[in-house]
């Protein structure tokens, strides 16, 4: 007779998993929605298309970025969808990589995005990411199944700069977002780099970008984004690396990336990814 009790007990728990998964993917989705309507009603229009003498005084190695990943007459872009597929790594101070895939919905004026991630725990077993910058707005939080709460940050300024220095270091995807007229200001540092400051609101960014000798986009990295260590938010260097470009909508665009604190007892990675499908959608 126990065993049938226990076939009984083992049917019930997988009835109420597979009803949590399906309310918690419920749920997540409708939050997912809110998200993604909010960053579509703060959208507005990035200009006319590229003109080559936009890019005329400015520092070396960004004019031969532009030439290298955008043709004349390039349409500006207003916002793109991405699917990515990598691992991140969900150790403080080791190696414990697991897989993930996501959605990541970008709007280039005012700057936004929301990036919508399942990370793979187990079989069968997921938590769901919302990692955002939403009308000036930071937003970081995880949930198991998409409805136990993980981890949700404050919406603080430093995690609004956070995410703002995110959007602007991944603007590599979306090239047209880093053209002058769009708010950015370049300033030289030597053959291979430039500074680059993004403001949106009350919120103000910089980045060092890194480019090789044809022009391509290697690096970004920034002396003090804010990283959460014990509940407080600590300035910390922060690099993110690009390669493998490839051609996609008549740009040039890196397909892979890796992004990494840079802390005295050496780099420490927690995402690795690569770009499986990119959808543009331009000015009309």
């Amino acid at each position: 007779m126990w065993w049938k009790i226990l076939i009984a007990t083992i049917l019930v728990i997988a009835i109420l998993f597979a009803v949590m998964r399906r309310y918690g993917a419920s749920r997540w989705k409708a939050d997912t929605n809110g998200l993604w309507a909010r960053l579509e009603a703060s959208r507005t229009s990035p200009g006319p298309a590229f003109d080559p003498l936009e890019a005329e005084g400015l520092p070396a190695p960004v004019r031969r970025y532009f030439r290298a990943v955008l043709k004349a007459g390039q349409p500006m872009i207003a916002a793109a969808t991405v699917t990515h597929t990598g691992v991140f790594n969900l150790s403080e101070s080791g190696e414990r990589w697991l897989p993930f895939t996501s959605v990541q919905r970008v709007v280039t004026r005012p700057p936004g995005f929301v990036w919508d991630a399942r990370i793979r725990m187990g079989p069968g077993l997921s938590v769901h990411v919302h990692d955002a910058y939403v009308a000036g707005e930071g937003i970081l939080r995880a949930k198991l199944l998409g409805l136990v709460p993980v981890m949700e940050q404050p919406k603080t300024p430093e995690l609004a700069q956070g995410e703002l220095m995110r959007f602007f270091a991944e603007a590599a995807w979306y090239p047209t977002a880093l053209l002058p007229g769009r708010g950015v200001r370049w300033e030289a540092i030597d053959d291979e780099r430039a500074g680059a400051t993004l403001t949106d609101g009350a919120t103000t960014v910089k980045l060092v970008f890194r480019f090789d000798a044809q022009g391509l986009l290697t690096s970004v990295r920034s002396e003090g984004r804010y990283r959460n260590v014990d509940g407080e938010p600590v300035a910390t260097p922060w690099e993110g690396r690009f390669w493998d470009y490839a051609w996609r909508d008549g740009m040039r665009i890196p397909l892979e990336g890796e992004v990494r604190w840079l802390l005295p007892e050496g780099p420490r990675a927690y995402w690795r990814g690569r770009i499986r499908h990119i959808e543009y959608e331009y000015v009309p």
